[in-house]
């Protein structure tokens, strides 16, 4: 096998979309996808590509590892390429990979992958933090589960759709629930026309993903949680991935007479619709469901065209567990490849244990939440190492 590695994300675009076309992979690690992450994101914040692509003795591409360097207070850390808005990070294999390289034989593999970035200065990293890794990646089992890794607390969730919307419906919710949802659908329409649109135009979408951000804003200062959409650099990145006129990317409102009582952006992929971002409005029609509601259109949406699954993706909401079906495991790799990064590695893991513990303790979480607030105002102090915060 011929290994490469570049940070030049362009020279292999064209590569790159070829192999999407036979290649198992999530939508996260579509090139446009990614792109667009570096545009807006990573190249703000100084990160690196890493992307380490295999090929076969006859030139056909294997895979494509999409890593990362970032510094941190505690060095350089090699992570999944996007990883702060991919639910699910892996490799891009080629459906013969797993008759090449077998699960069981991929740690040997990862060796050398090692050894050969860590031979290359500007590829060269103290600690390893590889995230969010489900189980499997489209039909292959994921070989990066071969590593060490630890469980995530949080899962992900799927509902498999079937073909018919009223069976479905009437699967997962009994007769007095549907009746409610009719109820506060009749509600709801008192106040103006129902209007549920699928928006195709680019300045629509971002009008809609606008919406979006404010909705969640006042969620956020609700719970006392940071708002991501504060950050100039994340509300670029899906404002560009709204304008993105591909198959991709579905962006979808709900309107009351001329109010957006609800928003989302999902993907479509793959015979799978991905549920990403969504809001509602909490003013007072909030009462009746509106997010709820627009929930609801979106999997009737995916039906109709023919999708057969309906990710939540990763998350323990309760309204998950109500539709889903299927649970997906994901999982961690946390390594230190340098004294140095001991105390990096060190410190990825005591946040994790820390996490865990406090979940098991409701008061302990309450507090940790009430004091969300002064870590968020912490972390705009210190600049250049918000990446350690993200741990």
């Amino acid at each position: 096998m011929r290994l490469a590695i570049t940070s030049e994300f362009r020279l292999i675009e064209h590569e790159w979309r070829a192999f999407e076309k036979r290649a198992d992979y999530t939508p996260f690690q579509s090139f446009d996808w990614l792109l667009t992450w570096q545009r807006c994101i990573g190249s703000r914040a100084g990160v690196k590509p890493a992307i380490v692509t295999g090929h076969q003795s006859n030139r056909e591409l294997l895979f494509v590892l999409p890593l990362a360097i970032e510094r941190t207070l505690f060095g350089r850390r090699c992570v999944f390429f996007g990883y702060d808005v991919c639910d699910y990070n892996a490799p891009l294999l080629a459906p013969e990979f797993p008759a090449v390289i077998t699960p069981p034989d991929f740690a040997n593999w990862w060796r050398v992958i090692q050894k050969f970035m860590l031979r290359k200065p500007e590829f060269n990293y103290d600690v390893l933090f590889l995230e969010k890794m489900p189980e499997r990646i489209g039909t292959q089992e994921n070989p990066m589960l071969a590593l060490a890794t630890i469980l995530r607390p949080a899962r992900a969730y799927r509902a498999n759709l079937g073909d018919d919307w009223e069976s479905f419906y009437a699967s997962k919710r009994s007769s007095a629930t549907r009746s409610r949802d009719r109820t506060k659908r009749r509600r709801l329409g008192d106040s103006g026309e129902l209007r549920i649109t699928t928006l195709q135009d680019p300045e629509e979408r971002q009008t809609a993903l606008r919406i979006l951000f404010s909705q969640k804003g006042r969620f956020f200062a609700r719970i006392k949680e940071p708002n991501m959409f504060e950050q100039p650099k994340y509300s670029d990145f899906y404002l560009s991935v709204a304008a993105a006129a591909g198959p991709l990317i579905h962006i979808s409102r709900l309107d009351v007479g001329r109010t957006c009582v609800a928003s989302n952006l999902g993907l479509q992929f793959r015979g799978c619709y991905y549920y990403v971002l969504a809001s509602y409005d909490d003013g007072a029609l909030s009462r009746f469901g509106p997010g709820a509601m627009h929930l609801r259109e979106l999997m009737r949406y995916a039906i109709s065209q023919r999708f057969k699954h309906f990710d939540f993706t990763i998350g323990e909401h309760p309204y998950k567990l109500e539709w889903a079906d299927e649970e997906a495991k994901l999982y961690d790799h946390i390594a230190a490849t340098s004294w140095s990064g001991v105390p990096g590695a060190a410190a990825i893991t005591l946040k994790r244990d820390a996490r865990r513990m406090l979940r098991k303790y409701p008061l302990l979480w309450q507090l940790t939440v009430q004091l969300k607030p002064l870590v968020g105002s912490l972390r705009s102090l210190i600049g250049r190492t918000k990446p350690l915060l993200r741990w």
